[in-house]
């Protein structure tokens, strides 16, 4: 939201399951200093997606506060302060009947129903960052950015909960510095810099079993780790028609373990004369540090008794490749592109055995492939614009699991992760995605917008084993319909009433006994929306 001189927008919203978002936003400017403020607030009796169609135990809210300043002591320097502070609560959603068929296909296959548990989760967040911008000449610019951010999370099992109560608290602090310079010189834009950040978290974990199962002592840990990383990119125009891209990126990680990787990337993009058509290609090495902890003491025998085992966990290592073309015509612009991603210790989460406990993993591999087409037309005789975006992708994992939470060694029969190895879709993979809409602008300064989503369905975790709903390999497909309309009076005033999910249709997304866990997509909502932006 951009703001004049000493204005506030004020917003305030209210509808179905007791939900509301409001948020005032005030912002003001001299000719060297610049301001903006703003605090929200949240809560909705439909938090998280749910384990079956009804709402059962989903309460959330939230609040948190934004503010951004900036100072320009002369020309050449510029100080900028950003902070921001936001708590968000959950209440996790239950299956209430002991007898449906989500939870007695959970207490067969050994994993924990949730008609005993009266769980949730309190997310605190805070960051902020300063940055020294200097303009040494218009063509270079060298900024440094110190910043500071905190992240906890901290999950609480009810006193009564059945067959058991876990507690897990993290708190995660990061303190680091990106710094780049900018330049540009003949045909070259050139982009080089450092960054890097120190992390010390600390994890506590608790379960306490109320089915006569023996008891583990709460486990914590304390680790330390941090990544330092040095890029440089370019981007060379040969031609009007011509550019070519390089970069390359080192990264170092250290914790429990240590990680040297340098990534090169490269793309080409390529403008039809006349035609204007653009054809882009990339091609690129990636790396993503592994989360700093891995289970020890109690916590390490609480995994054996479930048949498993920790190892160290490892960074992801990602090869991307990229084609694609935009074609403008008359307005409408075309866009299609095709795309993949081959993955080494492909990072993952499990739980263990009936814990309620989710541990970060590594698979051996992964394999990611879609392609996708978008299309937009221009202002339709001044009254709106239409989009699409259509996409296919097949996203796929191979056993075995490589660090984290594994399978001793040698593998026994009883283990969960006692899986074949070979590529098999995993439990977010749904091959087919589209959205259709239009954006319509209404006489009297009034709007509407409409959008119709499908997807094709999600990968059935269930296929294959006794008594599952659905006998396919993929879960059902789904259509949804949403629209909005509103209306602008005085320049001041907009009102405007949203509807999701109008049918309200609802189906099973994910089914999964792993970290997705069972989960239906949203109810219809609908909610009307005040906003007011006036002076002050």
């Amino acid at each position: 939201m951009v703001l004049n001189d000493r204005e506030c927008d004020l917003v305030i919203s209210a509808g179905n399951f007791y939900q509301t978002n409001d948020q005032i936003s005030c912002g003001g400017h001299t000719q060297r200093f610049a301001y903006y403020l703003s605090g929200n607030g949240n809560r909705s009796n439909n938090g998280l997606q749910t384990p079956i169609p009804e709402v059962v135990h989903d309460a959330g809210n939230g609040y948190g506060g934004f503010a951004s300043f900036i100072f320009n002591p002369d020309p050449k320097n510029q100080f900028r302060v950003v902070a921001s502070l936001r708590r968000d609560y959950y209440q996790i959603p239950i299956d209430p009947d002991p007898n449906s068929t989500g939870n007695l296909i959970l207490e067969s296959a050994g994993e924990s129903p949730s008609y005993g548990l009266r769980d949730a989760e309190s997310e605190p967040d805070g960051y902020v960052t300063f940055s020294w911008v200097h303009t040494f000449n218009p063509n270079m610019l060298l900024t440094v950015s110190p910043f500071y951010h905190y992240n906890g999370a901290d999950y609480k099992g009810g006193a009564n909960d059945y067959p058991v109560i876990s507690t897990v608290n993290q708190d995660a602090n990061y303190a680091g510095m990106q710094a780049s310079v900018r330049a540009s010189f003949w045909k070259n834009d050139l982009d080089a810099g450092v960054y890097g950040f120190f992390q010390h978290q600390y994890n506590y974990f608790d379960n306490v079993f109320t089915d006569g199962n023996p008891n583990f002592p709460a486990s914590s840990t304390t680790v330390n780790g941090g990544v330092a990383a040095e890029f440089i990119n370019d981007r060379f125009r040969v031609t009007p028609w011509l550019t070519l891209i390089a970069g390359l990126r080192q990264t170092q990680f250290n914790a429990s373990i240590s990680e040297n990787e340098t990534d090169p990337r490269f793309g080409v993009a390529v403008q039809v004369p006349r035609l204007n058509w653009v054809f882009r290609g990339y091609y690129g090495y990636f790396y993503q540090a592994p989360p700093l902890v891995t289970a020890t003491g109690a916590l390490l025998g609480l995994a054996n008794s479930q048949n498993f085992t920790f190892a160290p966990l490892h960074g992801e290592r990602d090869i991307e490749s990229q084609f694609g073309v935009t074609i403008p015509y008359r307005g409408w612009t075309l866009s299609a592109d095709t795309y993949e991603t081959r993955a080494r210790n492909w990072l993952d989460h499990n739980n263990i055995g009936e814990s309620n406990l989710f541990w970060p993993i590594t698979w051996d591999r992964a394999l990611i492939q879609g392609w996708e087409l978008t299309l937009r037309s221009p202002n339709i005789l001044n009254h709106g614009q239409f989009h699409l975006a259509y996409a296919n992708q097949i996203a796929q994992a191979s056993s075995p699991v490589t660090g984290g939470l594994i399978c001793p060694v040698p593998v026994t029969s009883a283990c969960p992760l006692d899986i074949p190895p070979g590529l098999a879709p995993v439990d977010h993979d749904q091959r087919n995605t589209l959205n259709l809409g239009f954006n319509a602008s209404l006489p009297w300064k009034s709007y509407a917008s409409t959008n119709v989503y499908y997807g094709s369905g999600f990968t059935n975790g269930l296929y294959g084993l006794p008594n599952a709903q659905y006998p396919g390999p993929y879960l059902p497909s789904h259509t949804t319909f949403d629209v909005a309309v509103g209306k602008t009076f005085a320049e001041k005033y907009t009102v405007s009433v949203t509807a999701l999910n109008v049918a309200n249709r609802r189906v099973q997304l994910d089914n999964s006994l792993t970290f997705g866990g069972f989960h239906w997509n949203d109810p219809r909502q609908i909610y009307a929306e005040f906003r007011y932006r006036f002076h002050y």
